[in-house]
């Protein structure tokens, strides 16, 4: 008998012993194996700022200028930027009807956006404009991997993935399920290309990858199939080599950048000062009032000085900003009498999209060739312009673009202009002021 309960005691024993060693098997690593970094992150919610549902750039202009990057600059979108690519490309557009921006077969909206950043991994809610962070690891190179080692993938500010579920299509068109999703990711894929252009950006959509390894990267539920990454960023420009025989524009120069206290446009601003800084030009952003400016598409600027201060004689050039909030500069009497200053004194002066419509109040532009947004094409003839429509426009000191797109040609002209505008030696004749000077960008 105590035989028996010894035996009885020792199986007991052996079941615990059983036990806590498979407990242990499941809760610990295995030896000499360093506990592995969670991709998940606390869940976050990022409420983004409401997109713009208005802008300078034409569709027709947007189409004309898309091209695919091969390149990305190394500078990161803000929240607002990323916001509105995502709203062009499942933003909700008919609140009642909850309609959104890329048509659907029978509004089924099968499509998710992924969004990779340095910042991490995100899912768009469409609904709320909204995103919710699911990893804090930047993935691009892992994206990039798999997408065949294409390097846009990794270089681009942000990737967004286009994923759907075909399953949730074929409930209602069955063997056309597949055809309709390649159809809406081809919608939504060119309205987020479309809104990049507009904003001063630059796209590339890869459709060469392994769907299993992204799916894997992004961790996509299981219904969801990867069918593009749409990867946007700023365009890289590569600095040509100066020529020997031209001279560098002197560090001397000096321009007034006149801004939108509210809803400039971004990358006329960030375009221009960027080009000008690479020449050793020194620039002086003025606006209505001193301190932070708000631009059209979420940027924030800093002004330095009201431009009813500004000394006119203290630059070489002026140039004028656009963006839907230029509109209440064009008839402010100081910004005006900054125009006319800048004339008589035979500055350099520059404008670009909506900006030239003050040039032309300000009766500078009688005689010139011009260009500027299409609207404002009659305003301008009356203002005794030649408007050309042309993406920009050079006429002797007078330099005028038509929208955000050429911004970087725009600055670029302004450059040539200034090295121009150097003084001369009693020996060479001065060119008149006008059409002699007249240069055209394509």
């Amino acid at each position: 008998m105590r035989l028996n309960g010894d035996s009885k005691i020792m199986n007991g024993v052996l079941s615990a012993g059983c036990c806590l060693a498979v407990l242990l098997a499941i809760t610990l690593p295995a030896f000499g194996e360093a506990p592995r970094r969670t991709r998940s992150a606390e869940t976050k919610v990022i409420q983004l700022p409401e997109p713009n549902k208005s802008g300078a750039v034409s569709v027709e202009t947007a189409i004309n200028t898309r091209r695919i990057a091969r390149q990305f600059a190394d500078k990161p979108l803000n929240y607002a930027q990323i916001g509105q690519l995502l709203w062009a490309g499942q933003g909700i557009t008919d609140m009642q009807q909850m309609l959104r921006a890329a048509p659907s077969a029978d509004a089924l909206y099968p499509i998710e956006l992924y969004l990779v950043t340095p910042e991490g991994l995100f899912i768009y809610n469409s609904e709320g404009h909204s995103l919710k962070q699911i990893s804090t690891l930047d993935l691009r190179k892992q994206l990039s991997a798999a997408a065949s080692g294409q390097g846009p993938v990794e270089d681009a500010a942000c990737d967004i993935v286009i994923a759907g579920s075909t399953r949730k299509v074929a409930t209602k068109y069955g063997n056309k399920a597949q055809k309709f999703m390649l159809l809406e990711a081809g919608h939504v894929a060119e309205n987020i290309e479309l809104q990049a252009v507009s904003m001063g950006l630059t796209s590339l959509s890869a459709s060469s990858f392994e769907p299993r390894n992204i799916s894997r990267i992004c961790e996509l539920p299981g219904e969801l199939e990867p069918f593009l990454i749409v990867c946007a960023g700023y365009p890289f420009m590569q600095q040509k080599p100066q020529d020997q025989n031209q001279s560098a524009v002197q560090t001397t120069k000096k321009t007034a950048i006149i801004v939108p206290a509210a809803q400039y446009a971004d990358a006329e601003l960030l375009d221009t000062q960027r080009v000008l800084k690479e020449a050793g030009i020194i620039t002086v952003v003025a606006s209505s009032k001193i301190g932070a400016l708000q631009g059209a598409f979420g940027g924030i600027a800093s002004s330095e000085i009201t431009f009813d201060k500004l000394n006119i004689d203290d630059f070489d050039a002026v140039i004028f900003i656009g963006g839907p909030g230029v509109a209440d500069y064009f008839n402010n009497p100081a910004v005006l009498t900054i125009a006319r200053e800048a004339s008589a004194r035979n500055k350099v002066i520059a404008a670009i999209s909506a900006a030239p419509r003050i040039l032309a109040n300000a009766g500078i532009l009688r005689g010139i060739r011009a260009t500027g947004l299409p609207q404002q094409r009659e305003q301008m003839k009356k203002a005794g312009a030649q408007y050309t429509g042309s993406p920009v426009e050079r006429d002797g000191p007078i330099i005028t673009a038509n929208d955000s797109s050429v911004a970087v040609q725009f600055a670029r002209t302004i450059v040539t202009a200034l090295k121009a505008n150097q003084p001369k030696s009693d020996k060479t004749p001065t060119r008149p002021y006008g059409r002699p000077y007249t240069e055209v960008m394509q």
